[in-house]
């Protein structure tokens, strides 16, 4: 699997600062998340996503970054993406601060619940093999995740998990996309509807940065994805894309630029 360059640098720091942290426990102690002392500690609202309390935790949360993270982000580009990923984790510390506010809370799980929410709103039909073998949509598992999170934490559950903290995350990245997706329209799609009015030329230009993505960067999917839509624009035009898929086709050109 191709890895993107944000996943790829938050892989390598939480698994870094999880080696530091085993010879060094005061750093739990200084980074962790207690929502009653956030006021003294306002940088815990960052810094406690990048801790983990042992091996399996990590563990998992590494493994759900690794496999959603990487379309993610080329879908979104990178430097959103980081914002979204630093958005869900502080606001998973936020309902915790809202709904839990005695318990101490580490780990990234708010911010890869949010991860898991934006994959399951852009790709709500992929199939994700639960231990390699149970396949299942990915919105049905965000589903089961917002669920399941959302009865253990009204329960109270005692078993040890910041279940706000993943319900924080998800609905950050909820609201995060939801407005990202509207400042894009404003920002990105109406210029675009005026230049299939007035500029022919400039789609020309743009076909030609469209077909010179270097395809083998890409991840299989997003391949896909861009292979089909110049299939389109070879067959009927580039003014038969949706807005949406201009958009796709000039974040992944404007992700190689350069």
């Amino acid at each position: 699997m191709l890895m993107s360059p944000w996943v790829k640098r938050l892989l390598a720091a939480n698994v870094v600062i999880f080696l530091f942290s085993q010879f060094s426990p005061a750093v739990m102690a200084d980074f962790g998340f207690v929502p009653r002392f956030v006021v003294f500690r306002p940088w815990t609202l960052v810094t406690y996503a990048f801790l983990h309390a042992n091996f399996m935790h990590i563990l998992f949360n590494m493994l759900m970054l690794f496999f959603f993270g990487p379309r993610l982000e080329e879908r979104l580009g990178s430097k959103t993406f980081i914002w979204f990923y630093l958005a869900c984790g502080a606001g998973g510390a936020v309902l915790s601060f809202a709904l839990a506010p005695s318990a101490m809370v580490v780990g990234a799980s708010g911010a890869i619940f949010g991860v898991v929410i934006g994959f399951a709103r852009y790709w709500p039909r992929e199939s994700i093999y639960i231990w390699g073998i149970l396949p299942v949509q990915a919105r049905i598992l965000a589903l089961f995740m917002v669920v399941s999170s959302l009865l253990s934490g009204i329960g109270g559950a005692q078993d040890g998990i910041a279940h706000f903290a993943h319900l924080g995350g998800l609905l950050a990245g909820w609201i995060f996309l939801r407005t990202w997706e509207r400042r894009r329209h404003r920002r990105v799609v109406k210029p675009q509807v005026r230049r299939q009015k007035v500029s022919p030329v400039q789609d020309t230009e743009m076909i030609r940065r469209w077909e010179a993505i270097p395809r083998e960067r890409l991840h299989e999917i997003n391949r896909e994805e861009l292979e089909a839509l110049l299939h389109k624009v070879k067959k009927v035009g580039a003014q038969a894309l949706t807005s949406d898929e201009r958009a796709f086709l000039d974040r992944m050109a404007n992700s190689f630029q350069g």
